[in-house]
């Protein structure tokens, strides 16, 4: 049965071209922002046609305007004495359903378009964690890599030192992020420690000694992999014997490997900026721990890779061109789990002609729409950020539980918790996707799942 407009009030495609309109125009330059609305408001035609009172109340205009836009100036010195700047962020994009919660970006390619895109996703992320926790994300354009781990404090302590001010347990709970590890997250929770003269759950991501969640490291590649296993599940399928291409060499990549040789799946890749380690004998746990020492210890090159096993390929890549020699490789599934755009139109026709069947996203908005569109299109199990990687999060999430517990819960009770997160994500995108018409659409599944949970609650708070 259809909904009639009611008088007055736009149907909902004319509405969302002219909000789309609105956002474009209020933060020009910024396309990654815009593609994250656009892809969200895709799905919101068939929500926006049953509840008017989503049009009435702008709740469109209101949600894609961050309630707090912070940016200042972070001064260090570095090893020469040298006085360096830069910039820092935090976006707190949505508060409705909790404290802001989202993570911090350490790379020279920051800037407040990506962040307000990361944000903007992170608030319909959270929401479907079931936690409650609203959106926000922050950062800076300091780029660790080649920085001492004194010139990376210094820098650390200079940017707590600002932000510190705007964050806390019950206001912005910042978390890691690309560039962010356990060592960032050091540095910035003693700095807030001796500014504030409070031990609290301000960040997560923290040293198990000192506050830390066990499984923490690992649950947005482990959660990614559960995700993508609920996924096979509904065709009746699983991972044994799979072959899977995993891009990316840090944190979620590496766990994402983990979990998929627990599961009995044959990963074959890994990348970084220079290029793609390409391992036709698979990638197993000796070889894992290999790449692991590499990457966190020795902060090496994946290219080393190829020079350590002799059988692997190295392939280095072309940023001017417009695919990725990863996603040519013949496999089964596919675990984009680097950085945003990473699979543009011409890598997915190259999944989908290779027989894909499984794309899971770990990294935030990893594919571009036009990818997107063809993997639904060509009915490809594809797992969309907001829900597959929501794992990290989540995680981070039962991290302040234990915080605000003072309790310190057993690995196999936090990833058990995770896991069951991860069933419920999938089953609420499933289940959403099938009752507002497109059934398999975990695209649509998601950004409605996500969307409903926020825009109800925002309603219920009134015009704030």
């Amino acid at each position: 049965m259809s909904v009639m407009t009611p008088p007055g009030i736009k149907n909902p495609g004319d509405y969302i071209e002219d909000v789309m309109s609105i956002v474009k125009a209020k933060n020009a330059a910024e396309p990654e922002f815009h593609q994250a609305v656009q892809e969200v408001f895709d799905s919101l035609r068939l929500v926006l046609q049953k509840h008017p009172e989503y049009r009435s109340s702008k709740i469109l205009e209101r949600i894609t305007e961050p309630e707090r836009v912070i940016m200042f100036r972070v001064p260090w010195f570095d090893d020469r004495g040298e006085i360096q700047i830069n910039r820092g962020f935090r976006i707190e994009m949505n508060s409705a359903i909790g404290p802001y919660k989202g993570g911090l970006r350490f790379h020279p390619s920051v800037n407040l378009g990506i962040l307000k895109f990361l944000a903007f996703e992170q608030v319909f992320k959270n929401s479907l964690t079931t936690l409650p926790m609203g959106g926000g994300k922050g950062g800076s354009d300091f780029d660790p890599k080649g920085k001492s781990d004194n010139e990376v404090m210094r820098f650390c302590q200079s940017f707590m030192t600002e932000l510190s001010r705007h964050i806390g347990p019950d206001t912005d709970v910042p978390a890691g992020d690309i560039g962010v590890g356990g060592r960032e997250i050091g540095f910035m929770f003693g700095q807030y420690k001796r500014l504030r003269n409070e031990f609290t759950g301000v960040l997560t991501g923290k040293g198990l000694s000192w506050g830390g969640s066990l499984i923490r490291p690992e649950a947005t590649g482990y959660g990614c992999v559960y995700f993508a296993e609920e996924m096979l599940k509904s065709r009746k399928d699983s991972f044994a014997g799979k072959l899977c291409l995993v891009s990316g060499s840090g944190n979620v990549s590496q766990y994402t490997v983990e979990k998929l040789l627990d599961l009995g799946a044959k990963p074959l890749t890994f990348s970084d900026s220079d290029g793609v380690v390409y391992d036709p004998d698979g990638i197993d746990r000796e070889k894992l721990a290999w790449v692991m020492e590499l990457k966190n210890v020795r902060r090496g090159r994946i290219r080393e890779y190829g020079d350590k096993f002799k059988k692997a390929i190295f392939m280095p890549t072309d940023i001017k061109l417009e695919h990725n020699p990863l996603w040519n490789i013949k496999a089964d599934c596919a675990f984009p789990s680097a950085t945003q755009n990473e699979i543009k139109a011409k890598d997915a026709a190259n999944l989908i002609k290779n027989g894909c069947k499984l794309v899971a996203e770990g990294a935030n908005m990893p594919c571009t729409l036009e990818a997107t569109k063809m993997f639904l299109e060509a009915k490809v199990l594809y797992g969309p950020a907001k829900a597959a990687n929501a794992g990290g999060v989540a995680t981070s999430g039962l991290e302040m539980a234990q915080n605000s517990a003072r309790l310190s819960w057993t690995r196999e009770e936090v990833d058990d918790r995770l896991h069951k997160i991860m069933i419920a994500i999938h089953k609420n995108c499933f289940e959403t996707a099938e009752k507002y018409g497109t059934p398999g659409n975990l695209v649509n599944g998601a950004n409605i799942g996500g969307f409903l949970k926020v825009a109800n609650a925002m309603l219920d708070q009134g015009l704030v």
